[in-house]
């Protein structure tokens, strides 16, 4: 049985998706791009900014699963332009511990929703 998770303290899904799923231990997040859910705006002033928002809207869905960055072990970053790697992962790195940081890979992408510049996902274990 899976366990639809669900948090007002990231962007609610505009389509036929969830925020996450828990499936016994593993929960398995969808894509969050910088929207904050207090306004529904972007935030997009510059890259550093937006990887945050970004960071706190997939802290917000795992803290309502009940788990932390601790539990993450995949994570997957889609950026529209590789020149921007070196600011997003200093961001990213910022809310891991590089010892036990999970696994990762960074892929370029042609388009993002809402033309947004950064889309992570994450699956985490209980």
């Amino acid at each position: 049985m899976k366990i639809i998770i669900f948090t007002e303290q990231a962007p609610a899904p505009i389509g036929p998706y969830n925020q996450a799923v828990l499936k016994g231990n593993t929960l398995y997040t969808s894509g969050q791009i910088a929207i904050n859910p207090k306004n529904g705006e972007l935030v997009t002033s510059n890259i550093e900014e937006e990887t945050k928002q970004v960071m706190e809207n997939m802290k917000a869905v795992l803290e309502a699963a009940g788990m932390t960055f601790e539990n993450v072990v995949k994570s997957i970053i889609f950026i529209m332009d590789m020149g921007d790697f070196g600011a997003i992962n200093a961001v990213y790195g910022s809310y891991f511990d590089e010892k036990t940081a999970p696994a990762r890979e960074t892929v370029q992408v042609a388009g993002l929703p809402k033309n947004v510049n950064v889309e992570i996902s994450m699956i985490a274990i209980l």
